[in-house]
């Protein structure tokens, strides 16, 4: 009998939707209600720049960072919002079930 293999580590998530903004960055166009993106305080329209020390250019670059994060962990998310400027919120990602 062989040995059952390892379950795989949970992986995190914001429950959030996001396309390639038309400069750098992850343009968040759904925001699951509830999840940690919501508690956090993204709204569609935002743009996502950094999550935690990673840059994000493209929405495969925010996916590789929320999947990095731990689940349960505060990480800071860096936004650029569709008023203009830069906003720092703080979310603790969930796991995808």
């Amino acid at each position: 009998m062989s040995p059952t293999p390892a379950p795989a580590p949970p992986t995190a998530a914001l429950g959030v939707e996001a396309v390639d903004a038309e400069k750098a960055g992850a343009l968040i166009i759904g925001v699951h209600v509830p999840g940690p993106g919501f508690a956090a305080g993204l709204v569609r329209g935002d743009v996502l720049l950094q999550v935690g020390k990673a840059r994000v250019d493209s929405a495969a670059d925010l996916a590789r960072a929320v999947a990095g994060a731990r689940p349960g962990k505060e990480i800071t998310l860096t936004v650029r919002p569709q008023s203009g400027g830069y906003q720092q919120l703080t979310a603790t990602p969930g796991i995808v079930t």
